[in-house]
């Protein structure tokens, strides 16, 4: 095997498929990237036996042929190099040279043919959507995600395709999360659970253009293609959350709320809680303001923020990071807050529309937080 490829070209490539490698393997193989080169393609492959990622482009090919290579040791190596060409040979020994600039190294590679092949996932079905909004559907749902493994099937966002309508929802038994999206041209019915760690990848890999990424699930895995990567991964099976019945669809009290005002007071009231002093942020709803504070053993704190309507003498909690993300991910100038009762869930939606729907759990207060 023989090619050149420049570096950022290859350091971008080789970046990318590494996410998918294992740190540490019973499988040393595992560790490892697949090289291939082919006519003018570099392929390069990563793959831990459970989500594989596979990326090409074009290049420079003298002599084709395919070697495994450890993948930490080679990105550190393309990291380091020059600004230059990098140009990459492999001997009939697996001896492989890499050389840019007057840097050379000299590195054993091992056979690809034991390279476990990326799991099979049909085409027959599937749709693809703008790469900017799948971006923003993952990245406006996916801190929801559960980190329990005793509940496996929560660990992952739940795809729901209806029509031309997309839903994407992500529960960890303290808060909820769903992102909706009509998509034109989009049709037909689906459900789907995809890993939380499978998607931070691929939220990673998008782009922030319309260029369409295409999706195709099947009965075990699932494979997104984005321009000249693919990345497969298995499914979560189970039955997920009726998160429909979930979110409560009777209120007392709507009011609507500057969300980077309510974002900054929390950030200020939350400044003397800490993993080892948690306390809850107490809402106190009192005419046309809210009042935040908290208290540790470290002091207390106060501040307020002013809310478009009226809600008279209401007390609540809530876990400050929960109310922090949901916030922070609703991406608008306003949201509007949705309440019950102090026992109740807070909802958190857009002034208009169903683009978004948090929901947060409260805490019980005692009389000294």
């Amino acid at each position: 095997m023989k090619f050149s490829c420049e570096k950022e070209i290859l350091l971008g490539i080789l970046g990318t498929a590494s996410r998918a490698v294992t740190g540490k393997s019973s499988m040393p193989l595992l560790e490892g990237l697949l090289i291939c080169a082919d006519a003018s393609t570099l392929t390069v492959t990563g793959y831990d036996m459970s989500m594989g990622i596979r990326t090409t482009t074009e290049t420079d090919v003298v002599e084709p042929g395919s070697i495994v290579i450890n993948a930490k040791l080679l990105l550190d190596i393309v990291r380091k190099l020059p600004n230059d060409v990098v140009y990459i040979e492999t001997d009939d020994k697996l001896m492989t040279t890499v050389k840019c600039g007057r840097a050379v190294f000299n590195l054993a590679a091992t056979e690809a043919d034991e390279f476990p092949a990326l799991a099979e996932v049909s085409s027959a079905t599937g749709f693809s959507l703008p790469q900017n909004i799948l971006k923003s559907m993952i990245s406006q749902t996916i801190f929801s995600v559960s980190d329990n493994e005793s509940k496996p099937i929560h660990t992952g966002c739940l795809f729901e395709l209806d029509g031309s309508r997309l839903n994407v929802a992500a529960v960890d038994g303290y808060r909820l999360s769903v992102r909706r999206e009509t998509i034109e041209g989009m049709s037909g019915e689906m459900k789907f659970v995809v890993p939380g760690a499978s998607l931070r990848e691929i939220e990673r890999i998008l782009g922030e253009d319309d260029e369409p990424v295409e999706i195709f699930p099947d009965q075990k895995n699932i494979l997104f293609r984005i321009g000249g990567t693919t990345l497969i991964t298995r499914l979560i099976e189970g039955e997920f959350l009726n998160y429909r019945a979930a979110i409560p669809n009777d209120f007392e009290h709507a009011v609507d709320i500057d969300s980077h005002e309510l974002i900054s007071s929390i950030e200020r009231v939350s400044l003397i809680v800490s993993e080892k002093l948690k306390n809850p942020v107490r809402f106190h709803f009192d005419g046309n303001y809210v009042q935040l504070s908290c208290v540790t053993a470290i002091g207390k704190s106060y501040d307020e923020c002013p809310i478009d309507g009226c809600i008279e003498d209401l007390e609540i909690g809530f876990n400050n990071r929960y109310m922090l993300d949901a916030l922070r991910a609703s991406g608008t100038e306003k949201v509007r807050l949705q309440l019950k009762g102090s026992l109740n869930p807070i909802v958190i939606s857009p002034t208009e529309g169903d683009k978004f729907t948090y929901l947060v759990l409260p805490v019980r207060l005692r009389a000294n937080d």
